[in-house]
């Protein structure tokens, strides 16, 4: 059961991350560098990467919270690697609001000026569950397996103890 947990956090991970790449690569900047911004001709090509970024990210955090109850079955640098990732991602949202930014204020055909406004809302959502990952891989990082067999047995156990009181009070 860990197994296939730890490798479904992994794979989502690695689609972020590829996604990333992938997005860098086809603006044709490396990261880091100055903008390339895009005519409002790729407005299409650019929401294809804009929906792709949302779906892994709301992928990674459904994943992330079917393993909230047991951070147990993840390591520190699974996490590590996580943060890196979504935080590199974070950083550089501002570039696809800016471009989103840029077209709205062009002249654009109905169609064009609808796909800018719906990717604005992609990107609203998109930056809220980057940061909704990054706040749960804060908090899941906090129990990794690597944490827990730091602990003396007395604290795991009083962890445990607390832990069923604060379930048994939300109960009743």
């Amino acid at each position: 059961m860990r197994y296939r947990e730890m490798k479904a956090v992994l794979a989502a991970i690695e689609r972020a991350d590829g996604c990333y790449l992938l997005h860098c690569a086809l603006a044709e900047q490396p990261a880091k560098q100055t903008p390339q911004w895009q005519p409002s001709g790729k407005v299409f090509l650019v929401g294809t990467m804009i929906d792709g970024m949302l779906e892994n990210a709301r992928e990674q955090y459904a994943t992330l919270r079917e393993v909230r109850p047991k951070p147990h079955v993840l390591d520190d640098d699974t996490v590590g690697r996580l943060v890196e990732v979504y935080a590199a991602q974070r950083d550089d949202l501002w570039l696809w609001d800016e471009q989103l930014r840029r077209w709205a204020g062009e002249s654009l055909g109905t169609v064009r000026r609808r796909e800018v406004e719906r990717l604005q809302g992609r990107m609203a959502a998109l930056h809220t569950v980057v940061d909704d990952i990054l706040a749960l891989a804060d908090e899941l990082g906090r129990g990794t397996i690597e944490k827990v067999m730091a602990k003396s047995d007395i604290e795991v156990g009083m962890e445990m103890l607390m832990r069923l009181a604060r379930e048994g009070e939300r109960d009743r």
